[in-house]
C-alpha cells in the first residue's frame, strides 16, 4: 500500500526538501581538488543539525557517516573516508534529513574542476532524465510510465540505466512503496494519485548498467569501472500537479 500524505504533511515535507536542498547547495561549494569525503561528511552534518534536522542516513542499517559519497565507477551508498578528490573526477552525494518526523532526501553529482566533455554529457543527460521522469509523475499516469521515459531517453543518448537500484516513497519512513524503477513499460505499475511523495532518482552510466558491491560494504560501483552518475529529487502529487520538494 501506498501512504498518501495530507496537505499539512505535504508543507511540513516542502519545509524540509527546501532546507535540504540549501544544504547540498553549500556542500557543492566545497568540492574542490584535495578535499577529502570526510570533511565534506562532517560539513552536511553541522549543517543538518543548523536546519533543526537530523541525519536519516547515519545508523540506518548501520550505515556509519551521514552522506552518501560516491566518486566515478562509485555509483551510490559509499561511505565517506580520507580519500581526497582529485581534478577531473566526478563526485555522486546523496543526502538526507529528518525534519519535523518527515524524511528528505536527494542527491546531485558534481564535477571536481574540469572534466572531459563525454563525462559532462554524461551528467547533463542523467540531469535530463530526471526532468524527463518529472514531467511523467501525474495522477493519473503511472510509474511504469515513468521508468519508461527515463530509459528511452538515457538509452537514446547511448547510455545505460541501473536496473538493480531504484527511486522510492518516502514519507514517515525513509523508504516507503512504491519501487520506482529507472526502465519498464508504459502504463505499468501502481497509479500515480494525488497525495503520493516519493523519489525519482535516474542512475546511469557510460558503460554496462550491471553493479557489484564495493569495498567498504555499503557502497555500489560498475562492474565493468566506467563511469556512473546518479541525481534524485523528492516530489509531491497534488491539485495543480507534481511539484519538486528538494527545490530552492
Amino acid at each position: 500500500m501506498i501512504p498518501l500524505k495530507s496537505k499539512k504533511e505535504i508543507e511540513i515535507m516542502t519545509e524540509g526538501g527546501k532546507r535540504l536542498a540549501k544544504i547540498i547547495q553549500k556542500l557543492e561549494k566545497q568540492i574542490r581538488p584535495g578535499i577529502a569525503t570526510e570533511e565534506l561528511n562532517k560539513l552536511a552534518e553541522e549543517l543538518i543539525l543548523k536546519s533543526e534536522g537530523k541525519p536519516n542516513f547515519k545508523g540506518y542499517e548501520n550505515f556509519p557517516a551521514t552522506i552518501c559519497t560516491s566518486i566515478n565507477e562509485e555509483l551510490v551508498h559509499c561511505t565517506p573516508s580520507k580519500r581526497k578528490l582529485k581534478e577531473g573526477d566526478i563526485i555522486s552525494i546523496d543526502i538526507g534529513m529528518k525534519y519535523k518526523g518527515f524524511h528528505t532526501d536527494m542527491a546531485r553529482t558534481f564535477p571536481v574542476g574540469k572534466i572531459n566533455p563525454e563525462t559532462q554529457r554524461l551528467i547533463k543527460v542523467t540531469k535530463k532524465a530526471l526532468k524527463r521522469g518529472f514531467k511523467k509523475a501525474r495522477p493519473g499516469n503511472t510509474f511504469g510510465d515513468i521508468g519508461n521515459t527515463i530509459q528511452r531517453y538515457v538509452e537514446s543518448q547511448g547510455f545505460n540505466v541501473v536496473r538493480d537500484l531504484c527511486g522510492h516513497g518516502i514519507g514517515r519512513e525513509i523508504h516507503e512503496d512504491p519501487k520506482i524503477p529507472n526502465y519498464g513499460k508504459r502504463r505499468t505499475g501502481s497509479e500515480i494519485k494525488e497525495g503520493m511523495v516519493f523519489c525519482i532518482e535516474p542512475m546511469v552510466t557510460i558503460g554496462d548498467w550491471r553493479l557489484e558491491k564495493t569495498k567498504d560494504g555499503f557502497g555500489f560501483k560498475t562492474e565493468d569501472n566506467s563511469l556512473s552518475c546518479h541525481f534524485e529529487d523528492m516530489i509531491a502529487i497534488t491539485k495543480k500537479g507534481p511539484i519538486i520538494l528538494t527545490k530552492l
